[in-house]
C-alpha cells in the first residue's frame, strides 16, 4: 500500500518536469556565474581597480584588514543574483510569452455579460409605461 502511493508520488507527470526544470536552472546559474565571474567583474575591475567586491570590508575594526563585516561578497553575491534573474527573464520568460502570443493567436473580445434579471425587470416596466 505504501510503496504504491509512493509509486504514484514518484511518476505524476509533473513531478518530471519540476526535475528537468532544477536541473536546467543549476545548469543556467553555472552559465550566469561564469559570465559574471569572467566577463561582468573584470570590468568592474577596470572600474574600480579591483576585480570583485569580495575584499570590500564594512565596520572595519582591524588594523590589519582581517575585521569587519564582508559585505563586499554579498555584493558581489547579488550581482550573480541579479545577472540570473534578467537572464532567466530576458531569454526565457519574454520568448516564452511571445511564442504562446502567436500560438495562442489573438485575444478574442469576451461576449458582453447578459445583464442581470433586475435590470431586464425595470427595462421592461420602463416601457411598458412609455407604451401606455
Amino acid at each position: 500500500m505504501m510503496l504504491k502511493e509512493f509509486k504514484d508520488f514518484i511518476m505524476r507527470p509533473g513531478l518530471i518536469d519540476i526535475g528537468v526544470g532544477l536541473v536546467m536552472a543549476a545548469a543556467l546559474g553555472a552559465v550566469i556565474t561564469a559570465l559574471v565571474d569572467n566577463v561582468l567583474m573584470p570590468i568592474v575591475g577596470l572600474i574600480f581597480g579591483e576585480p570583485s567586491f569580495d575584499s570590500v570590508l564594512a565596520f572595519n575594526t582591524a588594523a590589519d584588514g582581517t575585521g569587519g563585516i564582508r559585505i563586499g561578497s554579498f555584493i558581489t553575491a547579488l550581482i550573480t543574483f541579479l545577472m540570473i534573474g534578467a537572464a532567466v527573464f530576458f531569454f526565457i520568460i519574454k520568448p516564452y510569452k511571445a511564442v504562446m502570443a502567436k500560438v495562442e493567436g489573438p485575444a478574442e473580445e469576451a461576449a458582453p455579460e447578459p445583464d442581470p434579471e433586475d435590470v431586464v425587470l425595470l427595462r421592461e416596466i420602463r416601457d411598458a409605461l412609455n407604451r401606455s
